[in-house]
């Protein structure tokens, strides 16, 4: 099978983990008989820097030819020190979401048993929690009027959902709980916010066309409480952009570093597979960040984008089989770290030889 890549790999630590998974895209692919096209683009403060422009229209047509695209991150402290910039790297992520027509984020939360013990939470609250979270990532907050009043002694933001924006994203968590063990938590905030309301409306209608799968609701501070206290009672869990941003980043520290966790982004047209983490600008070119939430991320991409399962399912046995052997970076283990390109290198090597 050909697989033609669009390669994003942004800002800070961005290149250096998108290079150990593409060592392990390529060694999966070598093992399986696959072909591997892949095409670089530019995007965030690199692209700002070098063309003025976080997603430029090069960019978006390299994305809109390929299969699949994997991504790094974007982000850096100039624009982040600087609230008057008027350009700034997340605009392009923002923009690639809607341009690509991504309006679900999924962000697996799961637990790696070697690793238990580094989690915040105690081993008995975390042991064989396994939920997904879907994200709407077009609508909301993020994408609404914004501005400051003429005095410039107020702002605002609007939060805007429509009806098909909202049943699309819970159509696919009910298709994926239907995979799972049939259990949806719709999260919103309907005592106070009218958006929320018609989340709820909306739910209340859809949960009738899913009558084998359990449905429940919760209130966004109750969710962010429950994610804490009792991290396996949740099987799916579907939610607005901004609250799924806030949950999916709380949820992921349970498994014990924030380098842990892959995500995908899918919708209208090509698929965007990502770690969960931002830049991390204070280890870029340093070879010590952690590249296993992007090498998962290309797990999801082989699963997701190509459908072909077997060839993700033996990168999670890889990743998971350099955990128990300690092969780490000094996020999980100081004292023995690894660098990120011998964490690369190893998993790559294991595929080979699996």
């Amino acid at each position: 099978m050909k697989l033609n890549i669009a390669v994003l790999s942004g800002d800070g630590i961005g290149p250096e983990i998108v290079d150990q998974a593409l060592k392990v895209v390529r060694a999966i692919s070598k093992k399986f008989g696959h072909e591997v096209s892949t095409e670089e683009g530019l995007v965030g403060a690199t692209a700002i820097d070098k063309v003025g422009d976080p997603y430029p229209e090069s960019t978006h047509e390299i994305c809109m030819e390929a299969d699949a695209v994997l991504f790094g991150a974007i982000g850096d402290p100039k624009f982040d020190n600087d609230p008057t910039a008027k350009v700034r790297p997340e605009q392009g992520l923002l923009r690639m979401r809607k341009q690509l027509g991504l309006y679900a984020n999924l962000r697996p939360v799961t637990t790696f048993p070697s690793l238990l013990h580094k989690s915040p939470l105690r081993k008995e609250l975390v042991e064989g929690a396994d939920f997904l979270c879907l994200r709407e990532l077009t609508g909301g907050i993020y994408f609404g009027d914004k501005g400051r009043t003429e005095d410039n002694q107020g702002a605002f933001d609007h939060c805007v959902y429509t009806r098909e924006e909202i049943a699309r994203i819970l159509h696919l968590a009910y298709k994926f709980a239907l995979q799972r063990d049939k259990r949806v938590t719709v999260v919103d905030k309907a005592n106070v916010l009218e958006t929320s309301r018609l989340w709820r409306e909306e739910a209340q209608k859809i949960e009738k066309e899913y009558p084998e799968v359990e449905t429940d609701y919760m209130f966004v501070d109750n969710a962010a409480m429950q994610i804490i206290q009792w991290p396996k009672k949740f099987d799916v869990m579907v939610t607005e952009n901004m609250f799924g941003d806030i949950l999916t980043d709380e949820a992921s520290v349970i498994t014990g570093s924030l380098g842990l966790l892959p995500s995908a982004s899918v919708g209208t047209h090509t698929s965007v597979f990502e770690p969960i983490h931002g830049s991390y600008p204070q280890a870029a070119g340093k070879d010590i960040a952690n590249p296993v939430a992007t090498i998962l991320s290309a797990a999801m991409m082989f699963e997701t984008a190509f459908e072909l399962k077997e060839e993700g399912a033996l990168i999670r046995k890889a990743v998971l089989a350099s955990m128990d052997a300690g092969v780490v970076t000094e996020d999980i283990d100081k004292e023995k770290a690894c660098k990120t390109s011998e964490v690369g290198d190893w998993i790559a090597n294991y595929v080979l030889e699996a």
